[in-house]
């Protein structure tokens, strides 16, 4: 079976690469030519455990090709995934024009049937539009070609991104039709040999399914933020009613860890985009406007506890900051609370040293020589008056501590992911502040 992947980015790249696995022919259309040249010669554009493998392998196998334009691989398709970006506009909805213009690149060449499934988060209404602008493509061209549409949200974590597609606890689907609905089981039957988990619904559901989880999610992590900031207050530890209340088969230990805040490419941008929404339709998501709020507030809460162990000015101090990307296993900076503490800290005079695992290079492009960039992370914390941890690489975890001890100029440790114990690092004759 053919298939075509318009857009080769994170959630395209994924899937392309994943479906050619299981022995499908699958084109990846993008109009990035340096991408796709990149593609084409087996260089992994982004930071995905696993990724680069089943690039090279279905590369070489001949199941995977890349190309430049619908029009070259459209014909003789018979699924037909948009993937393309759905950037947060200015009011806060998300903008769909690039799907918009991948279903018109379709209804242009478009000479058989297929499904045309829409894979970028959109919201609600999105899929319909796009399947009126095939339509209207079709019309155009003055030829009747049958076509079905479809909703297949992703649910992909970045940094498991190629195991959630291999394994994944749920695909939804929303169809309109037998025909689509047997077309999209047969896709993902390789993916459900020992447990079926897909879940069928109309199309509108499907999209609002995608923004309720990611909502969802946001939503727990905000409230422990809360719970962290009230313990604070009263004298609790954050870590035990975490445990406290996981242990709650209702509730469950999932996304309850206080922390600086999230970030990413989805849970800013989606529940913005849902707020939008609702507003659109005369409603109010008040949870997700305070959702919103505690995660702006927390993103700030690092500086704040800086100046507060620093117990000064913070002019003139150095300041080494471990982990820029939103979260371990990935390069992404977008909404990182790394980048909200960086700038905080530069506006307020600070010498700033970086160090991440593999999100150095995508700094550099936003930071550029603000700050130093370290080579490692005790070379980061080398003269530091204080260490600020964001992100929780593993590499983080145990440190040898008379090594960042003796590198730092003042053993100040703030610890905005709650990584380490607190008696462990006192003993080792730390300051040690964390969240909660």
């Amino acid at each position: 079976m053919k298939i075509v992947i318009i857009g080769s980015g994170y959630v395209g790249l994924v899937t392309a690469a994943c479906f050619s696995e299981v022995g499908l022919d699958v084109w990846c259309a993008d109009v990035d030519e340096a991408r796709v040249e990149r593609l084409r010669r087996g260089e992994c554009p982004i930071f995905e455990p696993g990724l680069p493998e089943l690039l090279s392998r279905n590369l070489q196998a001949g199941r995977l090709h890349f190309v430049t334009s619908a029009a070259e691989c459209v014909e003789g398709a018979e699924a037909v995934f948009i993937a393309v970006g759905t950037p947060e506009g200015e009011d806060g909805r998300a903008d769909v024009s690039h799907v918009l213009e991948a279903a018109r690149s379709v209804g242009r060449v478009l000479n058989g049937y297929a499904v045309i499934i829409v894979k970028s988060t959109v919201p609600v209404g999105t899929t319909a539009m796009a399947g009126r602008a095939i339509a209207e493509e079709l019309r155009a061209r003055g030829v009747e070609v049958p076509f079905d549409m479809a909703s297949n949200p992703e649910f992909l974590k970045e940094g498991h991104a190629v195991d959630d597609f291999m394994t994944p606890d749920r695909v939804i689907i929303g169809v309109e039709s037998a025909r689509a609905r047997d077309m999209m089981s047969e896709l993902y039957r390789p993916f459900m040999m020992t447990n079926d988990r897909m879940l069928f619904m109309d199309s509108t559901s499907a999209e609002l399914t995608k923004y309720a989880a990611n909502a969802m999610l946001a939503t727990r992590i905000s409230f422990m933020n809360d719970i962290a900031n009230l313990c604070e207050r009263v004298g609790a530890r954050v870590d035990l009613v975490r445990k406290g209340i996981g242990m709650d088969r209702r509730i469950g230990p999932k996304f309850l860890y206080a922390g600086c805040g999230y970030g990413g490419s989805c849970f800013p941008k989606d529940v913005k985009a849902l707020i939008a929404t609702a507003g659109q339709h005369g409603y109010e998501m008040e949870v997700l406007r305070a959702v919103e709020r505690v995660n702006e507030r927390q993103k700030r809460l690092l500086f704040d506890k800086l100046a507060g162990c620093l117990g000064e000015d913070l002019k003139g101090a150095t300041i080494a900051v471990w982990g820029l990307a939103f979260k371990p296993g990935t390069d992404d900076l977008r909404e990182a609370p790394s980048l909200v503490l960086v700038r905080q800290l530069l506006e307020a005079g600070c010498r700033v040293r970086v160090f991440d695992p593999v999100a150095m290079e995508n700094a550099r492009k936003v930071l550029g020589n603000d700050v130093f960039f370290a080579a490692d992370m005790y070379d980061a914390a080398l003269g530091a008056d204080a260490l600020a941890v964001v992100t929780e690489w593993k590499e983080f975890r145990l440190p040898g501590w008379k090594r960042l001890r003796g590198a730092m100029r003042r053993p100040v440790i703030v610890d905005g992911r709650n990584i380490y114990d607190r008696e462990r690092v006192r003993s080792e004759g730390f300051d040690y502040c964390r969240v909660g």
